[in-house]
């Protein structure tokens, strides 16, 4: 067994082994809660540029297989955690994880203490840190962590770079790719949808030179205020067409509406979030990954209309435009891992459409 150590910005430095491969890259160590789901979570664009952490000990245990990718080509820089199963017992398994990270150029980690390290990114929040090998030098790898900036560039890292259509006879909805994970195209296919998916630098000019029913705008990595252009163009699309937002789709409606959005201590990362839908009262236990939340204060003097609510730090998770066919979800309704409770939301989407387009 190889000796590999994780090396926080606070100092800390956690003594592993090695899995994966030795392509090491400064990264946000968050943690997931999930307690399966690791190859979604591992293909999952919205984690470009972090160090995920899974808080369940035992990972790897089902192998991965061909069918649940979220993205063909991981953005996460490196993965931890406690126990990594080398052989796999699952008649879907094609390979194990140590095999798909060594295949992705993935780092990852296995044997340290993944308790302590996510009781104190819960205590103190957040931050870099770089897998090494043994005889690294503590000290200068602390500094260069404390002197490195997070990206700014995700989105256009893992953005599609052409435009491409995914035919159907239904609706026509164009879904922007801030990073979209396979779950939402299969849940729009599901319905019929004709899906042309494009870049996140689209113009709303180009978006409705395609005549579409219904814009989607995915989920994605990073702050959702670096992403200025696109916010400027969904402004635009405002009132022509209805709008479906996603996560990072969701934050970036709320900030074309003049609300504001602010990074949360660790994230929302897990398939075990409850969430209040205000309207109905009833609870849905979602998936989530995220690092920002709109704040709920600047929703005042916007026309946007709070309509989810998180049960456990009771920030804001859905809302609506009074004035026009928009609305949005901070959690992912197509899960991909975890619950399907929020199904329901692309039935809506499909709804607002029908309506909007008689």
């Amino acid at each position: 067994m190889k000796t590999r150590y994780l090396i926080l910005e606070d100092g800390s430095c956690y003594k592993g082994y090695a899995f994966g491969s030795d392509n090491y890259q400064v990264g946000e160590l968050v943690f997931n809660t999930g307690m399966s789901g690791y190859q979604e979570v591992l293909s999952d664009l919205s984690y470009c540029g972090q160090i995920v952490m899974m808080t369940y000990p035992l990972i790897g245990n089902y192998g991965i297989n061909r069918d649940d990718f979220e993205s063909l080509n991981p953005a996460v820089f490196g993965f931890v955690v406690k126990e990594a199963c080398e052989k796999p017992s699952n008649f879907r398994g094609d390979m194990s994880v140590d095999e798909f990270l060594k295949l992705k150029h993935i780092p990852g980690i296995y044997g340290v203490d993944t308790r302590a390290i996510t009781r104190k990114i819960r205590n103190k929040g957040t931050m870099r840190a770089i897998m090494a090998d043994e005889g690294v030098n503590v000290e200068e790898t602390v500094s260069m962590l404390k002197n490195t900036d997070f990206l700014h560039d995700q989105v256009k890292r893992v953005s599609t770079q052409k435009p491409f259509p995914i035919p159907n006879r239904g609706k026509k909805v164009v879904l922007m790719d801030f990073g979209a994970k396979h779950g939402i195209i299969r849940e729009l296919s599901k319905r019929n949808c004709d899906l042309i998916v494009v870049p996140y630098d689209t113009s709303a000019e180009e978006i409705m030179a395609l005549h579409p029913d219904g814009v989607m705008l995915s989920n994605g990595p990073g702050d959702p205020k670096d992403m200025e252009g696109p916010i400027k163009e969904i402004q635009k699309l405002m009132g022509q067409v209805p709008i479906f937002g996603i996560c990072l789709g969701h934050q970036l409606i709320s900030l074309a509406c003049g609300a504001n959005t602010t990074k949360l201590k660790f994230g929302h990362r897990g398939c075990n979030h409850p969430v209040v839908n205000l309207a109905s009262g009833k609870v849905e236990i979602t998936s989530q990954n995220h690092g920002f939340a709109v704040e709920e204060e600047s929703l005042a003097g916007t026309d946007l209309v709070l309509t989810h609510r998180a049960l456990n730090d009771k920030s804001v998770e859905g809302v609506k435009h009074s004035k026009y066919p928009v609305f949005s979800v901070q959690y992912h309704p197509e899960a991909s891992p975890g619950p399907e409770d929020a199904n329901y939301l692309f039935d809506d989407f499909m709804k607002l459409m029908e309506k909007e387009n008689m």
